[in-house]
C-alpha cells in the first residue's frame, strides 16, 4: 500500500461497517449504494457479531455501565470492562446500525422498559449523574431516535464557567476536562443533527468548541504544555477517552452538519495526524484501553489500524478541501 487507492482497497476488504463509511466519506459513492451498505451491519460482521452477544431484556452483559456479573477487582487487575449496555450500544452507533430497522427500534424499547444505572436505579435514557455518561447517552438515543431533551437541558446547565464540562464537577471541580467535553459535545452535536437543537444546546456546543479551540485540542491553556501526551497517540475503540483524531472527526462532523469552515486552530492537530502516517500510507492504532470487550475489531497495539486510518483519511480529506491547506 503506497497510495491512497490501495489504502482504500485495503479498507474496503474488511468489515461492512467500515465499508460504507468509505463509500460516503471518502469515495462520494451515492446515497442508495452506501446506504445498501450499510444495512449489511445488523446481519453480517462485527454488528451482526454484537447483536447475537445481546440479552432477551435488551441489555448486554446484564447491566448498564457495568456487567451483572461485575467484581470490583477486576478493574483493579483487568481494567474496566467494556461490554455493558452503555459501551455496546455506542459501538453499535459507531458500526453504524440503521436506527430505523426493527432490531434497532425493538432494542432502544426493550432497554428503556428494562434497564437501569448501576449508580441509582435511574430509567436508563433518562440518564445517569455523570457528564461523560450522559454525553454519550444522549449521542445514542438521538441517533436511535429517543427523546433525550431532559438529559440534554440538564448538561446545557452543567457547563462550566470555561466553557466545557467534567464529570468530577459534582465532587467540586470548576475545571473542564478534555474527555468530558468531547462526550457531551458528541451528544449535543447528535442531538442537534437529529432535532435541530435548542437556542440554549446549540450556544453550549459552541462553548464546548471553543474550550477544545482555545487549547489547540490538546494543549494546557496556561502553559501551552501538552495536557496529557496520550492525547496525542490514536486511540481505538475510544470509549470515553479522548485522543486529537477524535476532536478533529467531532469538528469534521459539525462542519458538515452546519456549513461551518474549517476553524484554523486545528492546523496543528492536523500536521500531527499527517505526522503519523506510516509509509504505506495507513495510521497506526497506537493504544487501546485495557478491560474486557465482546472481541477486537482492532489487529493490536502498534498494526495498522482501519479504524484509525477511515478517520484520520476523512479528516484530512475535509481539511483539505476547506480554507486551510
Amino acid at each position: 500500500m503506497t497510495d491512497s487507492g490501495a489504502v482504500i482497497n485495503w479498507l474496503l476488504d474488511s468489515d461492512p461497517s467500515i465499508r460504507w463509511q468509505v463509500m460516503r466519506d471518502l469515495l462520494d459513492a451515492p446515497e442508495s449504494e452506501w446506504m445498501a451498505e450499510r444495512a449489511k451491519v445488523e446481519t453480517e460482521g462485527w454488528g451482526a457479531r454484537l447483536l447475537s452477544c445481546q440479552d432477551a431484556d435488551g441489555q448486554w452483559a446484564g447491566g448498564a455501565f457495568l456487567p451483572g456479573d461485575f467484581d470490583p477487582r477486576e478493574w483493579q487487575e483487568r481494567g474496566q470492562p467494556w461490554t455493558a449496555t452503555t459501551f455496546s450500544l455506542s459501538q453499535l452507533r459507531e458500526f453504524g446500525l440503521d436506527p430505523l430497522s426493527d432490531r434497532a427500534k425493538r432494542t432502544v424499547e426493550l432497554i428503556g422498559a428494562n434497564s437501569r444505572w448501576d449508580e441509582g436505579g435511574q430509567p436508563y435514557w433518562e440518564g445517569e449523574v455523570e457528564e461523560c455518561i450522559n454525553g454519550r447517552t444522549v449521542a445514542d438515543g438521538a441517533y436511535f431516535g429517543i427523546d433525550v431533551s431532559p438529559i440534554v437541558r440538564r448538561l446545557v446547565g452543567e457547563r462550566l464557567d470555561d466553557g466545557g464540562w467534567n464529570c468530577e464537577r459534582a465532587n467540586g471541580s470548576v475545571r473542564s476536562s478534555f474527555a468530558s467535553t468531547i462526550n457531551v459535545l458528541e451528544g449535543l452535536l447528535e442531538y442537534e443533527r437529529a432535532t435541530g437543537g435548542t437556542p440554549a444546546s446549540r450556544e453550549a456546543r459552541r462553548s464546548g468548541e471553543e474550550y477544545l479551540l482555545e487549547r489547540n485540542l490538546f494543549r494546557r491553556l496556561g502553559t501551552g504544555e501538552p495536557a496529557d501526551e496520550r492525547f496525542l497517540r490514536f486511540v481505538h475503540p475510544n470509549r470515553w477517552r479522548y485522543d486529537i483524531l477524535r476532536a478533529l472527526d467531532y469538528f469534521r462532523f459539525a462542519a458538515i452538519l452546519t456549513g461551518a469552515d474549517p476553524d484554523p486552530r486545528l492546523g496543528e492537530a492536523i500536521d500531527h495526524v499527517r505526522s503519523r502516517r506510516l509509509e504505506d500510507g495507513t495510521w497506526p492504532l497506537e493504544w487501546n484501553p485495557t478491560g474486557r470487550v465482546w472481541f477486537e475489531v482492532d489487529d493490536g497495539q502498534g498494526k495498522p489500524s482501519r479504524w484509525v486510518t477511515l478517520r484520520a483519511m476523512r479528516v484530512l480529506r475535509w481539511w483539505e478541501s476547506g480554507a486551510f491547506k
